[in-house]
């Protein structure tokens, strides 16, 4: 065989193998890049993703996949065949209509319940005046893990009528969000390792919404040498390991109050040690243990041994049936009065089945509500069942506005010490007790009200 020609085959077939490989390449729905990103849609077809959930038609319209919202179906989802765990994804994403919202669902999966039901934690899409784009849903089973009334400056990030840039981190437990480069929702999770990718289309039940489409396009996705975006501190996070912080958390200047395993920073109120009896600690949370159900008659309320002044404070807490309990903050235990200390209030209650919620004032006593004087406005989002965990927050800023959160709801806010607030406490069951709730600092209480209420996760932050 002539040499020269033997030369020229293997040439001619390297070529034919180059160009195969780069047919097949351009044929996959994923192409990788210099720098590491894949793209998740070739612009032309939908290969790669596959529609699930409802009857709602996914189509390729300009180099962008379009959904369609269409009357009379559930939740829709085009999702992808693959698989991912930690990643780093990025799509623009552009929603028609102002009363209806969409999502990315990560990490997700679908029921092997037979209903063929997608669940899992989404992305917001929300053009309504809620305004909760980049907060993160739990779809179909958990709820609302991260409002965005834990993150009001973000709830302008979002464009209406426009093509809006989405960053979505998953490494390890933490997920964090950004809207058009504005950092959003920072949420860690310990459920959910992997899972698909899915674009949602929302069930309406506007008609005017029928026709009415969704846009995405730009998909790409990174899985490799992955190079988490700077997160500013002093965003709230969402941390659903208990008794734990993170190291955002740490640099942002949380530390924990309880330690999952002890006593430790604790004593009884007008005490200087810990209750003997009326309390157990076990399996990571801190109890109240049930007695006849009155104030202080059993181990009695237990406080903090340090004091505070403007404060972030987190905690969970699950109720039984019929349950009441509180925390309570700016607690001086000058008064000595019997029965529980003296504080404002944040109330743990079971609204159905106390007596209490329907006492006080205009539902005043209800849960979350800053107890006898303000009442919490819950909505059917922010609240749980009997026997879950629930997070609560109170935060004092140093100018004295004070919020409370309920499973991350904004819920009440008030001025302490402002001329309504003092009004407030003139018509109370304070207004015999000098400068109530105005002292510049004090401690934080878990009450005894004889029943069986258990707290976890309590974390704080000065201000």
């Amino acid at each position: 065989m002539n040499t020269s020609s033997y030369g020229k085959s293997r040439r001619l077939n390297g070529l034919f193998a180059v160009v195969l490989a780069s047919a097949v390449s351009a044929s996959c729905t994923t192409s990788a890049t210099s720098d590491g990103w894949q793209s998740l849609f070739n612009g032309e077809t939908l290969e790669g993703w596959r529609s699930v959930g409802g009857e709602a038609p996914y189509a390729v319209e300009d180099g962008a996949i379009v959904g369609t919202m269409t009357a009379g179906t559930p939740n829709s989802f085009l999702i992808t065949e693959q698989e991912y765990g930690d990643f780093i994804l990025e799509l623009d994403v552009k929603l028609e209509g102002e009363t209806t919202n969409s999502g990315v669902q990560t990490r997700s999966h679908i029921s092997e319940s037979g209903n063929g039901r997608v669940y899992g934690r989404q992305v917001e899409i929300d053009p309504t005046p809620r305004a909760w784009t980049g907060g993160i849903y739990d779809e179909a089973r958990r709820g609302w893990l991260y409002p965005l009334d834990l993150n009001e400056e973000a709830k302008t990030a979002y464009k209406k009528d426009a093509y809006n840039h989405i960053r979505i981190e998953a490494i390890g437990n933490e997920t964090k969000t950004w809207i058009n480069d504005i950092p959003v929702a920072h949420v860690v999770d310990t459920i959910d390792a992997t899972g698909f990718i899915g674009l949602q289309v929302h069930s309406i039940n506007d008609s005017s919404l029928a026709g009415k489409k969704v846009y995405f396009k730009n998909i790409r996705i990174q899985t490799e040498n992955l190079q988490p975006k700077d997160f500013p501190s002093g965003i709230y996070t969402v941390n659903l390991t208990p008794n734990s912080l993170t190291a955002y958390e740490e640099q942002s200047g949380y530390k924990l109050l309880f330690d999952g395993t002890s006593n430790a920073g604790w004593v009884g109120a007008y005490k200087d040690t810990f209750p003997a009896k009326g309390w157990d600690i076990k399996d990571g949370s801190i109890t109240v243990l049930p007695a006849d159900g009155g104030e202080s008659t059993n181990g009695g309320d237990i406080v903090t041994t340090e004091q505070f002044s403007a404060f972030d404070l987190s905690f969970e807490f699950k109720l039984t049936e019929g349950a009441n309990s509180g925390v309570k903050y700016f607690v001086t235990l000058a008064e000595k009065n019997t029965g529980s200390a003296i504080g404002l209030e944040y109330q743990v209650l079971d609204d159905e089945r106390h007596p209490d919620a329907k006492m006080g004032k205009d539902g005043n006593r209800t849960l979350a509500s800053l107890y006898d004087l303000i009442k919490a406005n819950k909505s059917s989002r922010s609240t749980r069942n009997i026997g879950e965990w629930n997070k609560g927050r109170i935060v004092v800023a140093p100018d004295n506005t004070v919020t409370h959160y309920l499973n991350g709801e904004k819920v009440v806010q008030y001025v302490r010490g402002s001329d309504e607030y003092k009004r407030l406490v003139s018509e109370s069951k304070y207004k015999n007790w000098e400068n109530f709730g105005q002292a510049d600092k004090g401690h934080i209480l878990l009450q005894d009200h004889g029943d069986r209420v258990s707290f976890r996760s309590i974390k704080i932050k000065s201000l």
